[in-house]
């Protein structure tokens, strides 16, 4: 094999790369970068903290995740089983109950999602800031450039484009 060569296609690993931070590979085959689009989606983080506290039902859930649909809620929770992050239980009822908990790995994953709400709570304040000088600067430069601002609700856009 030659030197630099990934071993297969699913082979994320390092290739002699000399990095001080050890970084996924950035191919849609990856399994880490997989992994990663997978737990970091917006419905898998609030299904894995609402699951924190407590084993709850399906509805409970949807009720809980404004915006969620049923069938992505159904997606959502069938992948996080898949990949051994949330357990589900079914219990011999009439009509059938099933809960939805967090497995002791999906737990571990819980203390990571909170401390980068942790995080987003601490710089939420410093982000919108940045956010409103970015809007502003663009808005200058947008002037500047084409004699008026830009279009309205669309920082950056450039006049006469939606």
């Amino acid at each position: 094999m030659e030197d630099g060569t990934f071993q297969s296609l699913g082979y994320c690993a390092n290739t002699g790369v000399d990095d001080d931070v050890i970084q996924w590979d950035q191919r849609a085959d990856c399994e880490v970068r997989q992994i990663l689009d997978r737990i970091a989606d917006k419905w898998s983080l609030l299904v894995i903290s609402l699951l924190d506290k407590r084993s709850l039902r399906f509805t409970e859930l949807r009720r809980a995740i404004d915006g969620i649909s049923q069938r992505m809620l159904s997606r959502t929770l069938r992948h996080l089983e898949r990949d051994g992050l949330v357990k589900r239980i079914v219990y011999p009822t009439v009509p059938p109950r099933v809960d939805y908990e967090l497995t002791p790995m999906g737990a571990t994953l819980h203390s990571t999602i909170h401390a980068l709400v942790i995080w987003t709570e601490e710089h939420q304040n410093a982000i919108a800031a940045a956010r409103a000088a970015y809007d502003e600067r663009i808005a200058a430069e947008q002037e500047e450039v084409f004699g008026r601002p830009a279009t309205a609700g669309y920082p950056g856009a450039s006049p006469g484009r939606p």
